[in-house]
């Protein structure tokens, strides 16, 4: 779920040789296709040399593209409420063959991203569970997840904030990051989680990382994450000090950070302790309790 630090973790797996991270998917058919957000270099997505050349690769050419088509079949595939469909083994025909339709997009673009990069892995960080299962009727066990968690106090404090979107134009609807209630964060934080440990006990190749554990660790715990991705020996884009350096990336979607370069320093933010007000602490906690449990929390 957003708010995790997952935004900081992609930009690291970023780094390694042989991988390319290109930020949320799942929201450029909008942002960038539409609205014409910026690129994580800082260029706005139709003039970003990268993107133009993915395109061509993937479709012919953007313009070739109609997002409207695109959101339309996400908005009857990609939702929440279509997950149980989705987990059985076999969904209903109709929606089936929606999701072959969307998740060929994805197969497109993540195979034209590859080839554009030169780089063997594509890190997408989208955040929608219901994403991961769409993908997981494409690739069975070739899809592989990091499932990237956090105590669901501090993701609620966190989506609680007023955060304005950097990379929105003049025109884009959402001109700040969304914000969640208390009691939709858990159930999100809830919903979110179950599907994602339900598609691991199916079987999706997965690797559980904690906030709390890479921040207390960052080197330890992204040397796993680094082998989960591929990656066998040589250095880490994160010191022992818990210094980051990032280079600029092409990212189409997240978190404000995934336009830092330079040195970020790895840490915890602990402000939920005192800024989530008691009641909604209380509240998220009830929420979530059993699966906080099984998830360590």
């Amino acid at each position: 779920m957003g708010r995790s630090g997952s935004t900081l973790i992609e930009r690291l797996l970023g780094e390694l040789p042989g991988v390319c991270s290109v930020g949320e998917v799942v929201h450029m058919w909008r942002r960038a296709l539409v609205d014409g957000e910026l690129c994580g270099c800082g260029s706005p997505f139709a003039e970003c040399g990268f993107w133009t050349a993915v395109g061509r690769a993937a479709f012919g050419g953007w313009e070739r593209v109609d997002p409207r088509e695109v959101l339309a079949l996400k908005d009857a595939v990609d939702r929440t409420r279509y997950v149980p469909a989705l987990l059985r083994g076999r969904p209903p025909a109709a929606l089936a063959e929606r999701v072959g339709r969307y998740t060929d997009l994805y197969d497109r673009l993540y195979g034209a991203v590859a080839r554009v990069s030169g780089c063997r892995v594509v890190v997408d960080s989208s955040k929608h569970a219901s994403l991961a299962a769409c993908l997981r009727h494409r690739y069975g066990r070739g899809l592989r997840l990091l499932h990237v968690l956090r105590d669901p106090r501090a993701v609620a404090h966190a989506w609680a904030k007023r955060v304005p979107r950097p990379d929105a134009t003049a025109t884009s609807p959402e001109q700040e990051m969304a914000r969640y209630s208390a009691g939709r964060a858990a159930l999100q934080w809830t919903a979110q989680n179950e599907i994602l440990a339900w598609l691991t006990r199916d079987g999706v190749p997965t690797r559980r990382v904690r906030y709390e554990d890479f921040t207390a660790d960052p080197v330890a715990e992204f040397r796993g994450i680094a082998a989960f991705a591929g990656h066998r020996g040589g250095s880490l884009p994160v010191a022992a000090d818990g210094t980051a350096r990032l280079s600029p990336a092409h990212t189409v979607s997240g978190n404000p950070m995934r336009f830092s370069t330079g040195a970020v320093r790895v840490r915890a933010d602990l402000s939920w302790r005192s800024g989530l007000a008691p009641l909604n602490r209380v509240a998220v906690s009830a929420l979530t309790c059993a699966s906080r449990r099984r998830f360590g929390y």
